[in-house]
């Protein structure tokens, strides 16, 4: 068996010219320092493949946490909004932040398309004529670029072909500016 190597992500320079509006909204939620940022950092494969290999939780109980090397690691949401500095914002009044309401909703996919398709593009339909996938090669370079960041950092999946209506809705969220619970998104 040929042994597989762990290696961390590749830092990604945007410069102005490029993407303005991906680098102002990366910037103005700080992910650009908190999930992009990794170049003083050490990464201990070791550490990170033992952290996986212990994570299996079947009930998907709470509290999430794991045991790496003896140590109890937190991963729920607090913990991640403390350790990325990501406040969870609230309107007056609401317990949930505005992402979070709208993804409980069943959005127009013509608006969603509208949004981050190139224009005569949208969603594949299922046989029911749902809305089923957005195929990646019609979508918008912001959205193309917003969707990476969400493959990589945001909800980790290897299926990066096509992008789902629930992933179509956070992207969306993000391009329109929606206060999001970071913690949530990734501990989940």
């Amino acid at each position: 068996m040929v042994p597989q190597k762990l290696l961390p992500k590749r830092n990604v320079v945007v410069y102005y010219t490029e993407f303005d509006e991906f680098k102002e909204e990366l910037e103005r939620r700080h992910w650009d320092e908190k999930l992009t940022d990794f170049a003083d950092s050490i990464i201990d494969i070791a550490i990170v493949k033992e952290f996986y290999a212990n994570l299996y939780d079947p009930e998907d109980k709470s509290p999430k946490q794991v045991k790496v090397r003896g140590h109890l690691v937190k991963f729920d949401e607090d913990t991640l909004n403390t350790f990325l500095k990501t406040p969870v914002i609230l309107e007056e009044g609401e317990n949930l932040c505005t992402y979070s309401r709208f993804a409980l909703l069943r959005p127009d996919p013509q608006e969603l398309a509208a949004k981050l398709c190139i224009p005569g593009k949208g969603f594949e339909l299922n046989a029911d004529g749902q809305p089923l996938k957005m195929l990646r090669k019609n979508m918008t370079t912001l959205a193309q670029t917003w969707s990476v960041l969400s493959f990589s950092n945001l909800i980790p999946t290897s299926h990066t072909f096509d992008v789902t209506l629930d992933r179509a809705k956070l992207i969306y969220g993000i391009i329109i500016k929606m206060d999001m619970n970071l913690g949530y998104l990734i501990s989940h």
